[in-house]
């Protein structure tokens, strides 16, 4: 087994349940990847971050985490880096700076944006589309886990390429479950 399988393993086996879950695009699924258990732990997260380094495109300016999941892997990857990181919500705040895009400036910029799990695709689009509209320049996004291969396709029609450290498949390969 690689370090690679090994990480794989270890991320499904920290983050994987089973059951009915409901998911941010609505559809209905019976399994589902709690991001939240593998950025909490932090030698796991360290070990994500420093596989996903490599893919990071070496014209990188900022490094764009989304809310929530997304900000603890841009932290760690700014921290190894030595890039900026910029926190991106969802919606911008009513209150204080009422900004969308907290940390560095994005204007003018290369931007990579970073998320946790992506199964539709429909938050990095929707972000990517914030940060644009901010002046950023933003071409690539990367994940840790990409559950849904129709998320690369839905995100090349908005200029999007997806990079992603794993797929659900590949993670339940190095597991050991069955895949479909």
């Amino acid at each position: 087994m690689t370090n690679r399988d090994e990480l794989a393993r270890r991320v499904w086996e920290t983050s994987h349940l089973t059951g009915s879950f409901r998911l941010r695009s609505g559809a209905e699924s019976h399994e589902y990847f709690d991001k939240y258990r593998f950025e909490a732990d932090p030698r796991l997260l360290r070990d994500i971050c420093t596989a996903i380094l490599p893919l990071v495109p070496a014209a990188t300016e900022v490094l764009a985490g989304l809310e929530l999941g997304g900000v603890p892997i841009a932290t760690v990857l700014g921290q190894a880096t030595g890039l900026p990181v910029a926190f991106v919500r969802k919606a911008a705040k009513s209150y204080g700076t009422c900004r969308v895009a907290e940390g560095c400036d994005v204007a003018g910029r290369r931007v990579l944006i970073v998320e946790d799990v992506v199964t539709s695709g429909g938050q990095v689009a929707k972000s990517t589309a914030d940060l644009r509209r901010l002046g950023a320049t933003v071409q690539d996004a990367i994940c840790v886990v990409e559950r849904d291969t129709a998320a690369r396709e839905h995100l090349a029609t908005a200029g999007i390429q997806l990079i992603a450290s794993f797929t659900g498949a590949e993670l339940a390969r190095a597991s050991g479950a069955p895949t479909a």
